[in-house]
């Protein structure tokens, strides 16, 4: 469409500066040498009053061009002068701002004079070079929709000295063959921030052929996940003055020197390490047992952290299993013991087929792609401070799938293991004993007596001390206590390490939970039987009556619910969860520890293999 084309919002941007009406241009409202003065005549200052005052009607937003209100002003002086192609010829810079701009047409070369063009953030596709006049030094195509960069170089600019192609999808082979000094003779500055560029030794080879090149902007780019990055662009490119909005000191080219002749090191993977520390907060599990519950089951609790990362193959010191594959959901932070049992059963089927996609994609692409792995930290029993001191090195050779995770960030969570344990069967304690136990905690009435649970406690009793260790253990089941979001962008745009503290709320033991659940149930249930009771007596008895009784139901329900909310175990402060984590990307600080290092991951590489496999 007309509307989206360059040309078009230009006009619409010159025709708002009413340059032919009040207070601009010829008219009566103009004073002259031979007209008389009269009362709708304005003076010359008046008229450019008008045009400068924020609260003025006729005042508008000329941040689009320097010289818009140049040209409105000499519109006032002057309005002979603006003839023919006087106005076109007159603009120099022209920045058209999210605008919608789709198409740059022939349209844009009636400014022949035009030195400074940007189009940020519109909806560019392909930039015809022919379209585009010869006498530009500045070019900023940011936030655009480029994906390639063909069209660009086909007869570019020999004028241009800063190229902004940052926030688009170019990155291609292609794309590094048109970034040479052929095409851009004088090019000084070129932004490719946070676009696709993977492969650093191919673009730099490209970089290196720009005689004046002295700044360049690469963060945000797959390639800057590299150990090998920054050290091999500065040595590299010596001509370089800044990096990143950094200015490369002499002490930097020094470290660095070297690097750019070990081609053979510089290989475009990254490597990740993630460390999980201490975790403090986790209420006490047994806090509110009750004293006077039975010898068995002995209920023991695990506490463990999981977390999903990107990666090629297993990360190092890690063994993969089974175990470290389990993916369980819940609704909430906290899951009843039902929904634990079923999400168990879904657990096989839902890490199957996470599998199985993977595979799907590894064949389709055929080529080694990224995935995601789960991994779970060693499991540790309760206690006011855990350390689980894990850390694990992730190898990751898809920088672009990298940098797309790094930007959704890191999900860690906390799960609880609980395990029943049972005394084994023998003659002297038959299996079927602990059914009885369950049946007296559901109020089961028949032939079970207390004196057969007295006998049932001094044969577990004496069984304890002929052998403590013979226990069976119930199937483990799983609970997500909480889990946080860590963002990671900061690793893309430039930082190389992630230290945080991570605040995960305050979490509650599962007998306060179940507590509060069988609370809120009991609440419930009294007052659907005080309403059907004052329904029954409002319809038989007398007014007064129903009344009296409903009165004294409601003071007697609300000294319930006084007493329901002071025994609340969970309206007890109790200290937040805090969980350490720290991700760091590996990064050569100098050429000598690029050579060591190097070594070192490649022989952490070679013996691994495929998660997959």
């Amino acid at each position: 469409m007309s509307s989206n084309t360059l040309s078009a919002v230009l006009e619409k941007q010159i025709r708002r500066l009413c340059l032919n009406d009040f207070p601009c241009g010829y008219g009566s409202w103009r004073k002259s040498k031979d007209s008389t003065e009269g009362a709708e005549t304005e003076d010359t200052g008046v008229l450019l009053d008008l045009l400068s005052c924020p609260h003025s009607p006729w005042w508008h937003d000329e941040s689009w061009s320097p010289q818009a209100a140049a040209l409105r002003r000499l519109a006032v002086f002057t309005p002979e002068s603006l003839h023919g192609d006087f106005v076109y010829n007159y603009f120099s810079t022209l920045r058209i701002v999210d605008k919608g701009v789709s198409v740059i047409d022939n349209g844009l070369l009636k400014f022949s004079k035009l030195e400074e063009l940007v189009l940020s953030a519109n909806k560019i596709s392909d930039v015809p070079a022919d379209n585009l006049p010869k006498t530009l030094r500045i070019l900023e195509l940011r936030a655009n929709q480029l994906v390639a960069l063909n069209s660009l170089t086909k007869r570019p600019s020999p004028r241009l000295q800063y190229l902004g192609l940052g926030s688009t999808s170019v990155g291609s082979h292609e794309d590094v063959t048109h970034l040479t000094g052929s095409h851009w003779p004088q090019l000084v500055c070129l932004d490719l921030s946070d676009c696709e560029f993977q492969a650093q030794q191919a673009l730099l080879n490209a970089l290196s052929t720009l005689p004046c090149l002295r700044t360049l902007v690469l963060e945000g780019n797959p390639l800057t996940l590299a150990p090998s990055y920054p050290g091999f662009t500065v040595d590299s490119l010596p001509q370089l003055s800044c990096l990143d909005a950094s200015w490369i000191s002499p002490e930097e080219r020094h470290r660095f020197r070297g690097l750019a002749k070990m081609s053979d090191l510089i290989v475009d993977w990254a490597s990740a390490t993630v460390s999980v520390g201490r975790m403090r907060g986790i209420p006490d599990p047994l806090m509110s047992v009750d004293e006077n519950a039975p010898d068995f089951p002995v209920i023991t609790y695990s506490y463990f952290i999981t977390y999903v990362f990107l990666s090629h193959q297993t990360p190092v010191n890690q063994k993969v299993n089974s175990e470290s594959k389990l993916d369980t959901t819940a609704g909430g932070d906290v899951s009843s013991d039902a929904e634990l049992q079923s999400n168990k059963n879904s657990e096989r089927e839902t890490s199957k087929s996470e599998i199985r996609d993977l595979m799907v994609n590894t064949e389709e692409t055929h080529q080694d792609t990224a995935h995601e792995s789960r991994h779970s930290t060693s499991k540790l029993p309760w206690s006011e401070c855990m350390d689980f001191s894990d850390t694990q090195t992730y190898i990751v050779s898809d920088l672009g799938s990298f940098k797309k995770f790094l930007n959704q960030g890191l999900c860690l969570r906390i799960e609880v293991e609980k395990v029943l344990s049972w005394p084994a069967a023998s003659e002297d304690a038959p299996v079927a004993k602990p059914s009885q136990n369950a049946k007296e905690k559901k109020g089961g009435k028949g032939k079970e007596s207390p004196v057969k649970s007295g006998s049932n406690k001094d044969k577990s009793k004496d069984k304890k001390k002929k052998s403590v260790t013979e226990l069976v253990h119930d199937a483990p089941v799983r609970r997500i206590l909480g889990s946080v979001h860590v963002p990671l962008q900061s690793l893309v745009k430039g930082g190389q390490k992630v230290d945080v503290l991570c605040d995960l709320g305050t979490l509650h033991t599962e007998p306060e939970v179940e507590a509060m659940q069988t609370l809120e149930k009991t609440i419930k249930e009294d007052k659907k039987k005080e309403e059907k009771e004052s329904k029954r007596r409002g319809g038989s008895g007398t007014g007064q009556k129903s009344t009296a009784a409903s009165k004294g139901k409601g003071k007697g329900r609300k000294e319930r619910e006084v007493d329901v909310h002071t025994d609340n175990p969970m309206s007890i402060p109790v200290e937040p969860v805090t969980l350490e984590l720290s991700v760091e990307l590996e990064k050569w600080r100098s050429a000598s520890e690029a050579t060591k290092l190097s070594h070192q991951t490649s022989r952490k590489k070679n013996p691994t293999e495929s998660v997959l496999s």
